[in-house]
């Protein structure tokens, strides 16, 4: 199972993004998956998450309203939108995916992809 997260880059605070997570695999496409960042000397943190199927989500409260998590099932990929970004928000972005239900919590994400590092500046 592979994972690989894209998309990361430059941006001006108030700007926009869009990460992708490609995932190999017929079986991993329809795992539920998550993006978490982690920021300099900070520790990983969740963002948001997306069932198997698409159809439930769940963001963290630093996010909401600002980023949407969707996915093509065609592409084998799960999106993050990146709206309104905040110098805060810099940070590399990762994409889980897990066998069980989604959730906010590392420890039960069964496969990580590499980060891809978002920079906001002010």
């Amino acid at each position: 199972v592979q994972l690989q997260a894209s998309g990361g880059g430059l941006v001006q605070a108030g700007g926009s993004l869009r990460l992708s997570c490609t995932t190999s695999g017929r079986t991993v496409n329809y795992y539920a998956v998550g993006w978490f960042r982690q920021a300099p000397g900070k520790e990983r943190e969740f963002v948001a998450t997306i069932s198997g199927n698409g159809h439930n989500t769940f963001y963290s409260d630093s996010v909401k309203g600002r980023f949407t998590i969707s996915r093509d099932h065609a592409k084998n990929t799960v999106y993050l939108q990146m709206n309104s970004l905040e110098a805060e928000d810099t940070a590399v972005y990762y994409c889980a995916a897990t066998r069980g239900l989604t959730s906010s919590r590392n420890e039960n994400y069964d496969y990580w992809g590499q980060g891809t590092l978002v920079t906001v500046s002010s």
